[in-house]
């Protein structure tokens, strides 16, 4: 046989041997719910597609210990009750050893107790605080906590010479926490409320709350909620000519808010949110730059549409999940736990994890950027 004929048999049989490797055993199983539908779909549909497009590259790269990645996604439709019968199925008949997600707060809680019980590992999107505080052991989560993107707008509004804010937060699980920790953090920082306003998640005008706030003190308005509340907040905004300041959640982080509210309504808007949103403003130097750029390129050429934050947190929990698998040599609930509690220093789109069994979201105020909007596009600040 010639050299050349020998070096082909070598590659086939390297192919083959690889692709016996990564079928080898039982696939390891992870469960997702994402509200790929309904009213967050906003977030759901690019943390489902960003998890699909992870276990395709995990298996290409031989899996995980040598086997298969499946994960077995579920859409809750935004429906809290659905996201309990979608873990319901992920445990009992899947039996799943690990579940990433759901993409909200309130589907996060509904269904933290049955991971608990279950005694398989929970890797929420969601950010409200309450999923970790008190930590739960079984639960962790990679969005960055309320509290942190409360602080981090706390500090810019004293960086300039702002301390009476009003506030107008949604009704839901996300909106209430972010109304909490707003109302735990102010006079730490010597902020004052001038007006405390609450709007429903499926209201479609807030001109009466915001005509009110327009009649007091206030010297910022801040809104905490999730589409498409927060788009009409802007709009309304917008149409009773208000010139305060206006500080939006980092629920509100991607294009499909500005396209909502229309750019015209958002322009000024300021907002805390992850630096994948800005990755084009990062110095090369940047310990993210490498993660973000190939997490967008690879997202925007598969799905043709732009990157969004909770896009992120899907990859964020999928790979944190894979780094625990690898590190802990084992796709066992417990083992994952365990491994999960140890990772140090591993930089995904949201920042910089340190996980520990005091600590289950391992971020700090760092994750987030002062970021504000101009013609419809990020932009972020020093």
């Amino acid at each position: 046989m010639s050299r050349r004929g020998s070096v082909f048999v070598v590659l086939v049989v390297a192919s083959v041997l690889g692709a016996a490797c990564v079928e080898a055993g039982e696939p390891i199983r992870l469960g997702a719910i994402f509200s790929v539908t309904g009213p967050a779909s906003f977030l759901g549909e690019p943390e489902r597609n960003t998890a699909r497009m992870l276990e395709e590259e995990l298996n290409a790269a031989g899996g995980l210990l040598g086997r298969k990645v499946e994960i077995v996604i579920y859409d809750d439709e935004s429906d809290t009750t659905k996201a309990v019968t979608a873990v319901d199925r992920l445990l009992k008949r899947d039996r799943v050893s690990v579940v990433v997600g759901p993409s909200t707060s309130g589907s996060t809680l509904a269904i933290a107790p049955k991971l608990e019980a279950a005694q398989v590992p929970l890797i929420s999107c969601a950010a409200a605080k309450k999923i970790v505080q008190p930590v739960q052991r079984w639960i962790f989560k990679v969005a960055a906590s309320d509290e942190l993107a409360v602080a981090k707008i706390f500090r810019d509004l004293k960086a300039h010479g702002l301390a009476r804010v009003a506030i107008l937060t949604a009704s839901d699980a996300y909106g209430a926490g972010g109304r909490e920790d707003i109302k735990e953090v102010a006079p730490k920082l010597g902020i004052t409320l001038a007006a405390d306003e609450v709007f429903g998640p499926k209201d479609t005008d807030m001109t009466a709350q915001l005509t009110r706030i327009k009649g007091t003190a206030a010297q910022a308005i801040i809104v905490w909620g999730t589409n498409p509340g927060p788009a009409v907040i802007a709009r309304n905004r917008a149409q009773l000519r208000i010139a305060t300041p206006l500080y939006m959640s980092s629920g509100v982080a991607s294009k499909k808010f500005i396209e909502l509210a229309g750019p015209d309504s958002v322009a000024g808007i300021l907002l805390p949110a992850g630096r994948l949103l800005v990755e084009g403003q990062l110095p090369g130097s940047h310990p993210q730059k490498k993660i973000l750029s190939g997490y967008i390129t690879e997202y925007e050429k598969r799905f043709a549409q732009p990157v969004s934050t909770f896009g992120g947190h899907a990859w964020d929990a999928v790979m944190v999940v894979a780094q625990a698998i690898r590190n802990g040599a084992s796709a066992e609930p417990a083992a994952i736990r365990d491994a999960l509690e140890k990772i140090r220093g591993f930089y995904g789109t949201a920042g910089e994890f340190n996980f520990s069994p005091e600590d289950h979201s391992g971020l700090t105020e760092d994750a987030f950027a002062m970021i504000r909007i101009v013609k419809g596009d990020w932009e972020m600040l020093p």
